[in-house]
């Protein structure tokens, strides 16, 4: 299951960010999953949890964004959801001189953390 190993890599990127910025607890991780990238969002979500364990992310959400994969056609310009398993060739011309613009991502797009409180106090007004 190849998802704990991206579950693992997640929270050693979130970690190497959130702890030297003072945080002491991180709420939640976005990340785009490509439909192409060959992830089962329920596995990544399982694996995610079991990684955030005894870790600055233990609590987190994992929020998955998933994103269709499209594909355009080089000499008739036209774009389509690809869909998977993935239609490379042109549903209008027939062309296999295609391009896939997106659909295997599988990126951390932002992290919520709580910051740890500052060692002296500080009063804001709002």
């Amino acid at each position: 299951m190849h998802e704990m190993s991206i579950a693992l890599a997640i929270v050693d990127q979130v970690e190497i960010t959130a702890r030297p910025a003072g945080a002491r607890a991180v709420s939640s991780v976005r990340v785009q999953v490509g439909e192409l990238a060959g992830v089962v969002p329920d596995a990544l979500a399982f694996s995610f949890e079991l990684a955030c364990t005894e870790t600055v992310l233990e609590g987190a959400e994992l929020v998955m964004e998933p994103v269709t994969a499209r594909a355009r056609c080089g000499p008739c310009a036209h774009t389509w959801a690809a869909g998977m398993p993935p239609q490379l060739s042109c549903p209008v011309c027939g062309g296999t001189r295609t391009e896939l613009l997106s659909g295997r991502e599988l990126q951390i797009v932002s992290v919520s953390w709580h910051d740890a409180p500052s060692a002296v106090p500080t009063h804001q007004e709002r």
